[in-house]
């Protein structure tokens, strides 16, 4: 975990009114703590996208209200195929095969 003030070190173009702003938008979701927000390596990358997209895309807080819950979507589908690949791997060699045989039949 990151402290507030690390995190405004290492990203030394954002300034703390702003990340608030970014916060109460939920676009990234840091833990309160006592001395302030602290900040998973996950939060620290999102800071890092949207100030690419903010800075190298130019796009406006309207864009970013949609294309970040779409990414965020797309990441939890991501997890679910995950989870969907590992239960059929995990499944007697028919039945992957059936799976398999299925999935070129309809593909």
């Amino acid at each position: 975990m990151r402290e507030e003030s690390e995190v405004l070190g290492v990203f030394s173009e954002l300034r703390r009114e702003t990340l608030y702003v970014w916060i109460e938008r939920g676009w990234i979701t840091p833990k309160r703590g006592r001395k302030g927000y602290r900040f998973q390596e996950i939060d620290v990358a999102r800071l890092r996208l949207i100030l690419e997209f903010r800075t190298e895309l130019d796009l406006d807080e309207e864009a970013l209200d949609v294309i970040l819950p779409l990414l965020d979507q797309v990441h939890g589908l991501r997890r679910e195929l995950h989870r969907l690949a590992d239960a059929v791997n995990d499944q007697p060699q028919d039945v992957r095969a059936r799976i398999a045989a299925h999935l070129a039949k309809n593909g």
